[in-house]
C-alpha cells in the first residue's frame, strides 16, 4: 500500500499509519466512519483499508477456505455446499459461502435435501442463440436464486475453448471460438454479478479434456495460447469483471496452473490488471510458497488437498520471511476487493434463505433452451409439425419422462423433481455425478400442443418394434442421447446403446423421420443422409421438454447456431480420443490431488499442434469441411442478404441489408469474419442476432473486434498490423454471402 493511500485513509479516520508496521496491527473499530466504509473509494482502497485493520490471524484465515462434505470444522451458517470462508464480522467482511453454478445452484447428489433450484440448458445452448442477453438473463437467474439460498460466490463462468470433442465439460463451456466464448462468458459474469454476489471465471487455463485432468501437461506455444484460450478469458475478464478467477488442475509448460507465475502474475496480474483474487479449483494446490509467490490468492476446498497448504504452512512460511508478509496482506486485498467491487460487502447476503419466483425463472430457463437449439437438418420442410399431424410416434432418450442433464458439479436438483436418477458404480466421477433427467417430458408437451393427434411413445430398446411403430406414424422422432460429466471423457462420438441403429431402422421404416439429439457436445452422424429431420437440442434444462416441443411445431423459431464443429469422421480431430498412459488409471488420477505421499504425480503430457487454430480454423487450415461447420444453423424462414458494403481504415467491418422472404418471423444471425495479413484462417470478429418479421428489412452493422484482428508478438504485444484484409460477411464459418479487401490502419492494442 502506498505512503498516498496510508496518510488519505488516516485522515478518512481509518487506519492509522503506524497500524501499517511490520507488528501485528492493532484491531481498528468498525465504525461507520471507517474508509473501508466509503463507497466513494475504489474497492481496491476500501480493501486496502481493511487488510491494514485486520490481524495476521484474521488474514491468514481469509485465504483457505473448507469444503463442507469433508471439513471437520463446523460452523452454524454452514451447509452442505462447495465451500466456506469464515468471515470477520468485526469488520463487516463477510463469510463466503459458495456454491457450484455452471447452469443453476448446484446439489449434485443432494447434500441439501429438498433443495431444488432452476436449471439452465447446457452452457452451449446458450452459446448457441448467439445472444448476449440470453447469457445476462441466465447469469441474472441463477444470481438470484444463489443470493435467496444465502449464497454469494458462484463458481460459474466457465470459458474453456472446446478443442477436444471428447471432453466431459464441453456442454459447461461455451464452444470452440474465443470471442464468442469471451462475450457470452461476460454476460453471464455481469448477470451473476448484478446480484452483488461474487462470481468467478473459469478454469484458467487449458481445462480442455477430462482424462488425467490433475496430471496433464498443457503444452502449447505461446503466441497460439494467448491468441486463443487466453484471449477468451481476456475478453470475458474485460466484459465481465469477475470478483474472481479460478485456476485449472493442470500443468500449463511443466507448471501447475494453481502456481504458475507466468499466468497468475506476468500475464493476469502485469498485462491485465486483474484487480480481483484467483481462487484454486478443489484440489488443485500443490505447494505453499512456490503457489503462493506465483499468484494463487486462497486455497479452495482444503480437505481435497494433499495437504492445507495455506493453513500452518502458510502461517510459518510468512513468520519465517519465505512468503513476505505484504504478499499475505496483497492476497487478502484481493479477495476483499474482488468482494468490495461485486457489491457483496455492502449488500451482504440474507441470513436465512428467501422465497424465489421458480416459475419467472423457469421461464428463463426456457427461452435459453428455445433459442440455442439447432435445426441442422430439414428435408422437405419436414419440420415445423403440422398441428394437423395425427399419428406421431416419440422413440427412445426416454422422452416419456423428462430430458437429460449433464453431470458433475454443474448438476442442478431441479424444481420438479427427477424422474430418472442412476448413481454410477465406476470411473472418476461416480463419488459426485448421477446419470439424471430433468422432469420436462417431450411426450407431454407434445400431447399438450397437439391435443388431436394420436402421440405414443416407444422405448427405442427393441429396433425393430420401434421400426414397426414409425412405419404407420406421419412422423417419427427419435430422441437420441449421450450422457457426459466432469471428471470423465466421452468413451466415444458414437451415441452409446445401440441408438445409430435404432435410427437407421426407423428412418428405413418412416421418410419422415426427426432426430432429437441430446448431447454434451458433437456427435458422429452415420444415418446423416437417411434421416428427414435433425435438432440439436443440447441439454436443454428443466423446460427442455417444452422448448424442445415449442420449435419442432414452430411455435417458436428454430433460431440457435452451432458454437463448435460437428466433424465427419474422428480422423478429421488434431488427437485421438484421450487415453491415460500406460500404468495410470483414473483413480490413480484423482488420488494425485488427495491422496496420501509426497511424490508429485509423473506428469502426463497432451501436445495442442493445431494452435490457435481452434475448432473451424482447424479445418480451414487443413482444407476439410466439417459436417456441420461452427455458426450453421437452419431457420424456418428465408433471409435474403444483399447490399453488403465493407470498411477499412482505423475501425473495420460491414454492413449488410438483411429482408425476410419468407411467410414467418425469424432470426438471422449474419456472421464477420478476418483474415490479416499473416494468412492464417478467417476469424469471427463479429456477429448480431436480429428477429425480423416476413417482409421486413434492416441494415445489420458488424465491426471487426480489433482484439480478433490483433496478433501477439513476443516483445511487443499486441498489434493490429496494417495492410490488406480479407473481411467476410457469411451465414457460418464456411458459407459467405460476401467478401472483399479492405486496408486496415494499424493500431497497437496492448504494448507489453
Amino acid at each position: 500500500m502506498s505512503f498516498k493511500l496510508v496518510l488519505a485513509l488516516a485522515l478518512l479516520g481509518g487506519v492509522a499509519p503506524a497500524a501499517l508496521s511490520a507488528r501485528e496491527p492493532a484491531r481498528a473499530s468498525a465504525r461507520p466512519g471507517a474508509a473501508w466504509r466509503d463507497t466513494r473509494l475504489p474497492a481496491a482502497d476500501r480493501a486496502g483499508a481493511l487488510v491494514a485493520a485486520m490481524t495476521r490471524a484474521e488474514k491468514l484465515r481469509y485465504v483457505h477456505g473448507l469444503f463442507p462434505p469433508m471439513t471437520k470444522e463446523r460452523h452454524a451458517d454452514m451447509i452442505p455446499s462447495a465451500g466456506y470462508v469464515p468471515g470477520v464480522p468485526r469488520l463487516g467482511i463477510p463469510t463466503l459461502r459458495e456454491s457450484d453454478a455452471s447452469l443453476g445452484v448446484a446439489n449434485q447428489v443432494e447434500q441439501r435435501k429438498g433443495d431444488t433450484a432452476t436449471a439452465l440448458p447446457a452452457s452451449l445452448a446458450t452459446a448457441a442463440s448467439f445472444d448476449p442477453a440470453i447469457a445476462f438473463a441466465g447469469g441474472a437467474m441463477i444470481g438470484a436464486e444463489a443470493r435467496a439460498k444465502t449464497f454469494n460466490v458462484l463458481l460459474a463462468g466457465g470459458v474453456n475453448l472446446t478443442r477436444d470433442a471428447w471432453n466431459g465439460r464441453n456442454f459447461e463451456y461455451l464452444g470452440e471460438d474465443p470471442l464468442l466464448a469471451g462475450l457470452m462468458a461476460a454476460e453471464s459474469i455481469r448477470g451473476v454479478q448484478s446480484n452483488h454476489i461474487v462470481s468467478t471465471v473459469k478454469h484458467y487455463v487449458l481445462n480442455a479434456q477430462e482424462t488425467g485432468r490433475n496430471i496433464l501437461d498443457a503444452q502449447i506455444d505461446e503466441k497460439a495460447l494467448r491468441e486463443s484460450d487466453l484471449l477468451a478469458f481476456r475478453i470475458a475478464i474485460d466484459g465481465g469483471r469477475p470478483g474472481s478467477v479460478m485456476c485449472s488442475y493442470n500443468r500449463i509448460g511443466g507448471d501447475w496452473a494453481c502456481e504458475n507465475r507466468f499466468l497468475l502474475t506476468d500475464v493476469l496480474r502485469g498485462e491485465w490488471d486483474y484487480p480481483g483474487f484467483v481462487m484454486s479449483d478443489w484440489g488443485g494446490v500443490h505447494s505453499t510458497e512456490k503457489a503462493a509467490l506465483a499468484g494463487l490468492d486462497q486455497e479452495s476446498g482444503q480437505e481435497l488437498d494433499k495437504a492445507i497448504y495455506f493453513g500452518q504452512p502458510l502461517a510459518d512460511a510468512v513468520a519465517a520471511g519465505r512468503v513476505p508478509a505484504a504478499r499475505l496482506d496483497t492476497m487478502v486485498e484481493r479477495i476483499l476487493t474482488g468482494v468490495i467491487a461485486s457489491g457483496l460487502y455492502d449488500r451482504p447476503t440474507p441470513a436465512r434463505a428467501q422465497p424465489i419466483d421458480y416459475a419467472a425463472h423457469a421461464d428463463v430457463a426456457q427461452r435459453a433452451a428455445e433459442a440455442g437449439i439447432v435445426l441442422l437438418k430439414n428435408d422437405r420442410d419436414v419440420l415445423p409439425l403440422a398441428r394437423t399431424a395425427r399419428r406421431i410416434v416419440l422413440i427412445g432418450g426416454h422422452a416419456d419422462v423428462g430430458v437429460l442433464s449433464g453431470g458433475g458439479s454443474s448438476q442442478v436438483r431441479s424444481v420438479g423433481g427427477v424422474p430418472i436418477e442412476i448413481p454410477l458404480t465406476e470411473g472418476a466421477a461416480a463419488s459426485f455425478a448421477r446419470l439424471t433427467y430433468h422432469n420436462s417430458s417431450p411426450l407431454r408437451a407434445i400431447r399438450a400442443l397437439a391435443p388431436n393427434a394420436d402421440v405414443r411413445f416407444v422405448d427405442g430398446r427393441d429396433p425393430a418394434a420401434a421400426a414397426a411403430a414409425a412405419r404407420d406414424a406421419d412422423v417419427a422422432i427419435v430422441f437420441a442421447t449421450q450422457w457426459q460429466t466432469e471428471a470423465q471423457d466421452a468413451p466415444s462420438l458414437s451415441l452409446p446403446d445401440g441408438q445409430d441403429a435404432l435410427i437407421a431402422a426407423v428412418a428405413k421404416a418412416n421418410p419422415k423421420s426427426v432426430v432429437v439429439l441430446e448431447t454434451g457436445g458433437p456427435v458422429l452422424m452415420p444415418w446423416v443422409g437417411d434421416v428427414a429431420g435433425i435438432v440439436q437440442a443440447w441439454y436443454p434444462g428443466q423446460r427442455g421438454g417444452e422448448a424442445i416441443t415449442r420449435v419442432l411445431f414452430g411455435a417458436i423459431e428454430a433460431s440457435g447456431r452451432l458454437p463448435l464443429s460437428f466433424p465427419r469422421s474422428i480422423a478429421q480431430l488434431p488427437r485421438p480420443r484421450p487415453v491415460l498412459p500406460p500404468g495410470m488409471t483414473a483413480l490413480s488420477d484423482a488420488a494425485s490431488n488427495a491422496g496420501s505421499g509426497d511424490a508429485a504425480p509423473l506428469p502426463y503430457p497432451v501436445a495442442y499442434r493445431e494452435g490457435a487454430d481452434v475448432g473451424y480454423r482447424w479445418y480451414a487450415a487443413r482444407g476439410e469441411r466439417a459436417l456441420f461447420p461452427f455458426g450453421y444453423g437452419l431457420s424456418y424462414t428465408r433471409f435474403r442478404f444483399a447490399d453488403v458494403r465493407f470498411t477499412g481504415g482505423a475501425h473495420p467491418g460491414a454492413s449488410v441489408a438483411v429482408t425476410n422472404i419468407g411467410a414467418r418471423a425469424g432470426v438471422a444471425v449474419p456472421q464477420l469474419y478476418a483474415k490479416g495479413p499473416d494468412g492464417t484462417p478467417l476469424r469471427l470478429a463479429g456477429f448480431r442476432r436480429v428477429t425480423l418479421a416476413p417482409g421486413q428489412t434492416t441494415r445489420i452493422a458488424l465491426a471487426a473486434d480489433p482484439r480478433i484482428l490483433a496478433r501477439w508478438t513476443a516483445g511487443r504485444g499486441w498489434a493490429v498490423a496494417p495492410g490488406r484484409y480479407r473481411l467476410a460477411v457469411a451465414t457460418d464459418a464456411t458459407r459467405e454471402v460476401a467478401g472483399g479487401d479492405v486496408t486496415v490502419a494499424g493500431v497497437v492494442v496492448a504494448p507489453r
